[in-house]
């Protein structure tokens, strides 16, 4: 039997023990807060209804993060959008400036990103770091010691500089279908538009972090043969 199973296999696996949990987070963060907005719309006006719709993902959100207690990315996005939302059910505005300021927290942790890697602590690599010392010492002791070389700090900077992109480029089209889209269709196109960014610049973390990985292994082989033959 194969040891090491295909990208479909790991999928196919991955579904099986999670399919229950993607489809209560499809229908705590996709389904419901479209149904709440459609039947709270014409009692309670667009903002009021909108800011309802809010509360089953922000409940669902605030319950992972508490089961959990992890910090990565996401959970930063997912705790910060939290916030924004919650000092935006306070702010004034039509429904437009609603919707635009709980997704100013997208644009703000992309700045964030891009930012981290100018003041040389890209952010990728301290968040990695910070769950592996949840998980085990050792393990983020022997993290911290790759950053001697220069590849990998290149990897954490490369990876950081494209999540700080790509959280930009979702703000900007995010910004931009708020005011050609209905409250409702925004509903039904923002959430795929979150999760298909999110999980398109997942994919690309593996796939990079995956291929730097082996160049690196490469260039210790080809270092250690050329070290025996000198000896």
């Amino acid at each position: 039997m194969d040891a090491n199973p295909g990208p479909l296999a790991r999928t196919a696996a991955y579904l099986r023990g999670n399919g229950a949990l993607l489809l209560v987070e499809l229908l705590v963060n996709f389904i419901l807060p479209f149904i709440v907005y459609s039947y709270a719309e014409a009692r309670l006006g667009e903002v009021r209804a909108l800011l309802a719709s809010s509360v089953p993902p922000i409940l669902w959100s605030l319950a992972e993060f508490a089961r959990h207690r992890r910090l990565d990315a996401l959970s930063v996005l997912v705790l910060s959008g939290i916030a924004l939302s919650l000092l935006a059910m306070l702010g004034g505005g039509g429904v437009r400036m609603l919707q635009f300021r709980e997704k100013l927290v997208t644009g703000a942790i992309g700045l964030v990103f891009l930012g981290s890697v100018l003041i040389g602590k890209p952010l990728i690599y301290e968040l990695a770091r910070a769950s592996m010392q949840r998980r085990s010492e050792v393990e983020a002791q022997e993290f911290e010691a790759l950053q001697v070389h220069a590849g990998f700090r290149r990897t954490m900077n490369v990876m950081t500089l494209v999540w700080g992109a790509g959280l930009l480029a979702e703000f900007a089209l995010s910004a931009a279908l708020i005011l050609v889209l209905t409250v409702r269709q925004y509903l039904l196109v923002g959430p795929i538009l979150g999760y298909g960014t999110m999980g398109l610049l997942s994919l690309w973390s593996f796939l990079y972090g995956r291929s730097a990985r082996r160049r690196g292994e490469a260039r210790a082989a080809a270092a250690r043969l050329a070290a025996s033959e000198q000896g």
